[in-house]
């Protein structure tokens, strides 16, 4: 089983980050090792599984005929739209992340510069017109996000990357191993020469999406030269705050992917509004409980796949939230560029700004690749499968 799994993750060897060789796309498997206990609960899993994933539609029937439906004739009074709207959603969200295992969520907020003896001051209190930034790993993010804030999620509108194939197969193993390298593949077998990062894609504008319509499009592409508006209508007349996630689409958690350039032209720090910056952590799997990030759609199915196999799980799922305390955001007058940026070419500022906030409170590496690489990696994952 083991050859097996190695064999078939090498063939996606040519993905790994030639930087720190993690492979940023696949689902983390794992560790190898012995499941008789799986096996045996497997049928319980199933039953409970089926149990759970026919409450959490019904679930969605009901955030659909409530939120989407009969809330509406709410709209001619705001305030008590967005009350209604808001309470509605946090409790059907909490109420889905219960159902899939997430019993208890850690929210901490991690300083980006640790002071013995001091504590961590700057709460998050995100308001109409600020801006969230944060990786994105699966759809249960999305969810605690319209658990918490109820906001408004946005996606970068992006002209059509230049799709690169792999190289072909070379018959000299990988020497040098940074990072970590487990759970998606095996750093002992030799593996194709990696590729070359895909050119960065431009972004044309952006687009607000429901929460539906964006858990269904977890792992898939961002949208390509859809209608769009600016950054600046779509935030200027928000009457909550917004969601960006610059990535453009997922990752399998082990990394941060490339950010898109979703902020050109914002200068550092940022005065019109506040922005707060977040990173999710999930745990790796284990023979009893799955991966939680969701990298791979699963085609006209969505999420669906991927969320009877939480629900199936027995035991309590783990995420951690790790969130910047304000006073270090990239809105804080204390910032220093001088400490993000190594030249004066960067293009995106606030972009560059956030990833390495994201990568240092959440304590993960940076990948070269971005999501144009994942169109690739996609169309390639279909062919080997």
């Amino acid at each position: 089983m083991r050859t097996k799994v190695a064999g078939w993750m090498e063939k996606f060897s040519a993905y790994r980050d030639p930087g720190t060789g993690i492979q940023p796309f696949l689902t983390p498997l794992p560790a190898s090792g012995t499941d008789a206990l799986a096996t045996i609960l497997l049928p319980i899993g199933f039953a409970v599984g089926i149990v759970r994933t026919v409450l959490i539609l019904l679930l969605t029937l009901v955030y659909t005929v409530l939120v989407s439906g009969l809330s509406v004739i709410l709209r001619p009074v705001p305030p008590l739209y967005r009350v209604v709207t808001r309470v509605l959603t946090a409790i059907i969200a909490r109420l889905v992340l219960l159902l899939i295992g997430l019993w208890w969520i850690p929210v901490d907020l991690v300083a980006r510069k640790r002071t013995r003896g001091l504590q961590v001051d700057g709460s998050w209190n995100p308001k109409a017109g600020d801006v969230i930034v944060s990786n994105w790993a699966s759809w249960i993010e999305v969810l605690w996000l319209a658990f918490r804030f109820n906001p408004i999620f946005v996606l970068p509108v992006c002209f059509p990357a230049a799709r690169s194939t792999p190289p072909l197969r070379s018959s000299n193993p990988i020497t040098s191993t940074p990072g970590r390298r487990t759970g998606t593949g095996s750093a002992a077998i030799s593996s194709p020469s990696t590729r070359t990062p895909t050119p960065r894609s431009n972004v044309v504008g952006f687009r607000r999406i429901s929460l539906l319509s964006l858990i269904w499009r977890t792992g898939q592409l961002p949208p390509l030269s859809e209608p769009h508006e600016t950054f600046e209508s779509i935030r200027s007349n928000a009457d909550r705050p917004l969601v960006i996630f610059p990535e453009g689409t997922t990752s399998n958690g082990r990394s941060l992917l490339r950010f898109a350039e979703v902020f050109k032209g914002i200068d550092v720090p940022v005065k019109r509004f506040q922005v707060f910056v977040m990173c999710v952590r999930y745990d790796p799997p284990t023979p009893l409980k799955p991966s939680l990030s969701h990298s791979i759609p699963s085609g006209s199915l969505g999420p669906l796949v991927h969320m009877f196999k939480l629900a199936s799980t027995l035991t309590p799922l783990s995420i951690s939230i790790r969130l910047l305390p304000t006073t270090e955001s990239p809105s804080s007058g204390s910032i220093l560029i001088s400490e993000f940026l190594t030249n004066d070419k960067c293009d995106d500022t606030l972009s560059e700004v956030c990833a390495s906030l994201m990568a240092q409170i959440g304590k993960v590496k940076r990948v070269g690749m971005g999501w144009e690489d994942k169109a690739s990696f996609l169309d390639f994952y279909k062919v080997k499968r």
